[in-house]
């Protein structure tokens, strides 16, 4: 008896409006998004034409190669050596209050 006493209008009515509700938010969001896209783009420079020729790269001799060789590969290679030995030590004692049997409930 209790279907009955349901106003299917209303009940459809208030769904319909709040579904409605739900994608009208969700496109006006989209928008909204694609406004501050459209807003914040970084132009690009129109300054191309004066862009000043590279500078002639200078001839650099073989330590100076030696030192960025070196200093790049300590750089990449930097890990941590350690051994295969477990260092984990467990030491028997006889009195231990975490191993009382006496305290326990």
């Amino acid at each position: 008896m209790t279907m009955l006493a349901i106003n299917w209008g209303n009940a459809f009515l208030i769904t319909g409006v709040g579904f409605g509700l739900v994608f009208t938010v969700l496109v006006l969001l989209i928008f909204i998004v694609k406004l501050f896209g459209v807003i914040f783009v970084q132009k690009p420079k129109t300054q191309a034409a004066a862009v000043a020729a590279p500078a002639a790269v200078e001839a650099t001799d073989e330590t100076d190669m030696a030192a960025i060789a070196y200093v790049l590969h300590t750089f990449y290679n930097q890990h941590d050596e350690e051994s295969d030995v477990l260092t984990i030590r467990h030491d028997d004692v006889a009195y231990s209050p975490w191993n009382q049997k006496s305290i326990t409930f």
